[in-house]
């Protein structure tokens, strides 16, 4: 059995999990790749760290050129996240030759494309699996098992964090501060949990996801972006009465050359299969011109499912054989260019809560400017609201319009003198 040596830069939760898998499926993954792997050094910031994984430490270094510097080492996998030391490492590893593997979703919808470009020119492979949604094998799903097909709409699931936040506003009535501690509580939230609830995450996992669905380089600042914290537990309640659910989706959609990517909390009929991903399940629904409707579904975090799929990614690079260089682009991201639409250049329909006064002639003013702005109403709800006598609450549900439109048309509604709050606005996804 021919052995080949790798080093991990990283030994935190998904190094952790990587080595863990490594070990435990160590016959699996010689028969599968047909060679025995040995991790021969794992880089680390504070070899003193107690830590809940039992690692030789004579493995453990903190020097980087004691990888870089070894001819021995083949393939180097960066778990160690953030954009630097990250970019640099895995630039001078590729220099000497030495394959990557990485799951760092941010250095690569931020500046994946030199990663790309330097692998290709060096003839290495560079793996990037678990960088969107966990375990589940999205990117390989895309980048080989539907490249028959012309993918034309995209929608995914694909932050844990904020679906398991979701669920349980949804299933148990928390409100959104509640069912954050909760999420923070069991692991899932960080103590800043800014990237995860504002959508940023999804944002980065999107520009991958869409880089490759649609063969073209993505901006992740062309991403139009929404977080959920503006969702209320009414927003739930009112969405159970439309018979809808609200998620925080990534979608992207292709027509006509150009391109719509955006992350939003969208409302979606509960009987669609993404309505039914909880907790801190990711799922990415796939609309392909000749497969036509999949979903891959599965754990989107945690340090064994994203372990697993960085282990896979190693055992794709040794099936390639490890010590011949790959002359091929490793990535076809750069096929076509794509416009990539503005917001306001899409359609949808529009949930919009609003607080008014109780007083006659109300809707009518609002019904009026919505006209106006070419706006027209699917349904109507109309509560007193307990926090005050003189305003009451509606629920507008509109036929799908354009962006600009509805835009313009709630910027005039909020300078009513009969309007006191537009409370939140909600995109309705009907996947017709």
């Amino acid at each position: 059995m021919k052995k080949v040596r790798i080093a991990l830069m990283g030994l935190g939760n998904v190094g952790k999990g990587v080595w863990m898998i490594l070990n435990s499926n160590k016959k699996e993954i010689m028969k599968r790749s047909g060679y025995e792997v040995e991790v021969a050094k794992i880089l680390v910031r504070d070899k003193n760290k107690p830590r809940d994984v039992e690692v030789p430490g004579e493995i453990i270094t903190t020097n980087f050129n004691d990888i870089l510097e070894d001819d021995s080492i083949k393939i180097v996998v960066e778990v160690m996240g953030g954009l630097e030391p990250a970019r640099e490492y895995m630039l001078k590893c590729m220099d000497r030759k030495k394959h990557i593997v990485t799951a760092n979703k941010m250095l690569l919808a931020t500046g994946g494309d030199e990663l790309f470009e330097k692998a290709d020119s060096m003839g290495v492979m560079f793996n990037y699996e678990a960088s969107v949604a966990g375990g589940i094998p999205i990117i390989n799903g895309i980048d080989e098992s539907l490249t028959a097909n012309k993918i034309e709409e995209l929608y995914g699931i694909v932050n844990g964090t904020t679906n398991y936040i979701l669920t349980k506003m949804q299933l148990d009535g928390l409100n959104f501060d509640i069912a954050l501690k909760q999420a923070q509580d069991k692991g899932y939230a960080e103590a800043d949990p800014t990237s995860d609830i504002e959508g940023f995450d999804a944002q980065y996992k999107l520009a991958i996801l869409s880089s490759l669905a649609f063969g073209t380089k993505i901006n992740v600042n062309n991403v139009y972006r929404e977080g959920i914290t503006k969702i209320k537990s009414v927003d739930m309640k009112y969405a159970k009465k439309f018979n809808l659910v609200i998620k925080l989706l990534a979608i992207a959609k292709e027509s006509d050359g150009e391109l719509e990517l955006k992350v939003h909390p969208t409302m979606i009929p509960k009987e669609h299969p993404l309505a039914n991903v909880y907790d801190s399940f990711n799922a990415i629904f796939i609309k392909g011109n000749a497969v036509g409707d999949l979903m891959f579904y599965g754990r989107g975090a945690g340090s064994l499912p994203t372990g697993s799929a960085v282990v896979s990614d190693i055992i794709a690079i040794l099936r390639s054989n490890v010590d011949i260089e790959n002359d091929n682009p490793v990535v076809k991201n750069n096929l076509w260019h794509r416009k990539i639409k503005n917001i306001e250049e899409s359609q949808s329909k529009f949930y919009i809560r609003a607080t008014v006064l109780d007083q006659p002639g109300v809707l009518a003013e609002i019904t009026t400017v919505l006209g106006r702005h070419n706006v027209s109403l699917r349904s109507v709800i109309q509560r007193g609201s307990k926090n005050s006598e003189c305003e009451v609450m509606i629920v507008l549900v509109t036929h799908k319009t354009m962006e600009a439109d509805i835009n313009a048309a709630i910027k005039e509604i909020t300078n009513l003198k009969c309007v006191d709050k537009i409370e939140n606005i909600i995109r309705i996804e009907d996947f017709k």
